[in-house]
């Protein structure tokens, strides 16, 4: 659908219009009396969200490259239909492919309390993908008011069951790394990539004074993280997710990545929410699995 087609069908006076970075490349702009946002099409990508009166609540790199098949560093990329490597093909994309995919509106809409909703889906997986092969369609609902909420829901329209992987891969601004700490997962346990995927138990908060990729387990509770430096605490709620991914790489690995910006990793926190690892979901013929988040922020007094 060209730009102006998707503008005549799914525009919405006053509060979300469409945008082409690039002859490839094509944003939803939302603006409402809340709060704006940007969603690429091209992965159904979240790069931008900003409530009235707040500083941004995600960060996205000034390095992030904006074109077709490429993945934006930064926002909240989605980890589809796996997280992390592949579990037997080594050069199939990290993360699945939904990222770099190009998603297509289904709806849009001026909802009658202020807020504005967007739900895009992949064109191509309705008869299985080449890197997916099960039949399946997939839905990210999109609402931008007072909070952010995201929705990604997995239907299996084919007669097999599959092992669903998923994650929003969400990356926060943050004043400083040396001013965040997240709260929330005291006494669960993670496998820590960066000693080999060993199974730990966390302890209290969780501070980020070097690389931390971590996948903490079995734990559906609210994360926060705690910002000293601005002055807030980025409250984290979700339902049906098992894993909480906390990730910065830290100065040697963003030094390598080359799409992180310079001192990029010191403004930027992800924590992600999905079903990874020890929580894989199992999608039953004609089931559907619903992931949702809402993400918000409240005054920290520490």
């Amino acid at each position: 659908m060209t730009l102006s087609e998707l503008n005549q069908r799914y525009a919405l006076s006053n509060q979300l219009h469409f945008h082409a970075l690039s002859d490839d490349y094509i944003i939803a702009e939302i603006a409402n009396q809340y709060a704006e946002a940007r969603v690429a099409l091209q992965g159904g990508h979240i790069l931008t969200y900003q409530a009235r009166g707040e500083a941004p609540l995600l960060w996205v790199s000034q390095d992030a490259k904006f074109a077709a098949g490429k993945s934006v560093r930064g926002g909240v990329p989605i980890c589809w239909p796996w997280f992390g490597a592949h579990a037997t093909e080594s050069t199939f994309p990290a993360h699945g492919h939904a990222r770099t995919t190009p998603w297509q509106v289904l709806r849009t809409e001026a909802l009658p309390d202020g807020t504005t909703r967007i739900s895009l889906t992949i064109c191509d997986t309705e008869n299985g993908h080449t890197l997916w092969p099960h039949p399946s369609s997939v839905e990210i609902v999109i609402t931008v008011g007072k909070t952010l909420h995201v929705e990604l829901t997995t239907q299996n329209t084919g007669s097999q069951p599959f092992a669903l992987g998923e994650a929003l891969h969400t990356y926060f601004l943050i004043s400083d790394v040396s001013n965040a700490s997240v709260r929330g997962l005291d006494g669960c346990d993670y496998l820590d990539k960066v000693q080999g995927f060993s199974r730990h138990t966390q302890h209290g908060d969780i501070a980020i004074p070097a690389e931390v990729d971590r996948v903490y387990v079995d734990t559906e509770a609210d994360c926060l993280i705690l910002d000293r430096g601005l002055k807030r605490a980025i409250r984290i709620s979700k339902q049906n997710s098992r894993s909480t991914v906390v990730w910065n790489p830290w100065i040697e690995k963003a030094e390598k990545m080359g799409d992180l910006g310079a001192d990029g990793y010191r403004k930027m926190l992800c924590v992600e929410s999905g079903n990874a690892f020890d929580n894989l979901v199992t999608v039953a013929p004609g089931d559907s699995h619903r992931l949702a988040v809402t993400y918000s922020t409240e005054p920290l007094n520490e």
